[in-house]
């Protein structure tokens, strides 16, 4: 029997069903039959809006317990160099201004407040927190935790680690085999060693309390290949923030 599968998902459906799509947005569909080569079609689907819409008759929102409203940075339409970038191509943006946060929370008996204030610039975890719009802009509302830092210029070499979190100047990777042969940038290995610039006070003990971190400034460091959160400074130099559970050795 043949399938369709949708460009934008890894959904398939039925080929008899898509009649079901009739009277909405048109899409690329790829059929696919068991015996021969794929076939193009278009056929009229769903289009799912990520962000929820906040009716403009709500004038405020109030972020509850330990989370965090914050302001999205508009993603960059073109590159540097000017040229404009599809909306595939554009960066999603891991930035912006904090605007609301919630009364904090309780850890043993300790009462903790939100250690951001409104009005701080803000990198957060790349796939945190719910997107909504609220007054014709885009917004996100996370928990505390998922702040990865605070970013007092626009260089992201700035950055100051909340909570656990360390950050990590990332070692340039190899251009050249042991044989010597030249590397191409898509061969190159992704560099799990890096020297670390900052660092976060510490996770919370079980009574509220800062615990420091054992890493330090200064230090090189070995960590879990595929964890973190990458940025590019504006000099090209690569940097990654992670918590400090994902460093798995100091080398000296």
């Amino acid at each position: 029997m043949a399938t369709a599968q949708l460009t934008a998902s890894s959904i398939k459906v039925p080929a008899r069903s898509l009649t079901s799509f009739d009277g909405l947005r048109p899409s690329s569909v790829k059929f696919a039959s068991v015996g021969g080569a794929p076939s193009q079609r278009s056929f009229r689907r769903l289009v799912v809006k990520a962000a929820a819409v906040v009716a403009p008759k709500y004038t405020s929102i109030k972020p509850l317990g330990d989370r965090v409203l914050v302001k999205i940075k508009t993603v960059e339409e073109k590159t540097d160099g000017g040229i404009f970038l599809p909306s595939t191509a554009q960066t999603k943006p891991q930035a912006g201004e904090v605007v609301a946060v919630g009364e904090g929370k309780t850890v043993g008996k300790t009462k903790l407040d939100i250690s951001v204030k409104p009005g701080t610039q803000v990198i957060y975890s790349k796939y945190a927190g719910t997107e909504l719009e609220f007054n014709g802009a885009n917004h996100l509302i996370l928990r505390e935790d998922d702040v990865v830092g605070i970013l007092e210029t626009d260089e992201i070499k700035d950055l100051k680690p909340l909570n656990d979190r360390v950050f990590i100047k990332v070692a340039e990777a190899e251009e050249t085999t042991a044989g010597g042969l030249l590397l191409t940038e898509a061969s190159k290995e992704k560099p799990s060693i890096g020297m670390v610039i900052a660092v976060g006070p510490g996770p919370l003990d079980e009574e509220g309390n800062r615990k420091p971190l054992s890493i330090a400034p200064g230090n090189t460091v070995m960590y879990s290949k595929y964890a973190g959160n990458d940025f590019k400074g504006s000099d090209g130099t690569n940097y990654i923030a992670l918590r400090a559970s994902e460093v798995m050795a100091v080398l000296s």
